[in-house]
């Protein structure tokens, strides 16, 4: 695997289902955006209905979105009561990681549903191998693909926790504003 000389930070965020990992993601991009910082990716975020989560949404930055998983879908693939729509992920994904120079990157998340796909596992490997700057939320489960991201020489992990998620906003801000 070849890797480039490492262009700007490259930050992993580990945090449990609920911690608030989509709305760190969020909160990091809109204050980045604030100061004219080019911000290019995702975020995805639940679909709720009468009190229950029904699926999940995937929204490029700036850009399109799609219904990335539903209850009501058959998949495959399936992740727990969750069909997968890899066609809509992948067509909203893929052209958001397609990133300006100079940009920060951000991919929420890196789970199961999102890596599902190899194309998009293909593209988040090559930002990596590229050393873009980026900002990624990922499970905290054992997976054969984010256990080698967070291995990666230069990479930074961070354990997202409620005491901690809005003083990490600003300590994730300071690593991509000079």
């Amino acid at each position: 695997m070849a890797r480039s000389r490492r262009v700007g930070p490259q930050i992993l965020v580990e945090g449990p289902p609920g911690v608030g990992k989509t709305t760190l993601a969020e909160r990091v991009t809109a204050t980045l955006q604030k100061r004219h910082h080019v911000v290019a990716g995702f975020t995805t975020g639940e679909m709720r209905a009468e009190g229950r989560r029904i699926g999940f949404r995937v929204t490029a930055i700036g850009g399109d979105e799609a219904v990335l998983a539903h209850v009501d879908y058959s998949g495959p693939p399936r992740v727990g009561r969750y069909g997968v729509d890899l066609r809509a992920f992948e067509r909203v994904a893929l052209p958001s990681l397609q990133a300006t120079s100079g940009a920060v990157v951000v991919l929420d998340e890196l789970g199961k549903m999102e890596l599902a796909s190899v194309a998009f596992g293909t593209a988040v490997t090559g930002l990596f191998d590229r050393g873009a700057s980026l900002l990624a939320t990922v499970h905290t489960f054992r997976h054969p693909y984010t256990d080698a991201l967070k291995k990666r020489p230069g990479v930074v992990r961070l354990s997202l926790t409620r005491a901690n998620r809005d003083s990490l906003v600003g300590e994730i801000v300071a690593q991509f504003v000079p």
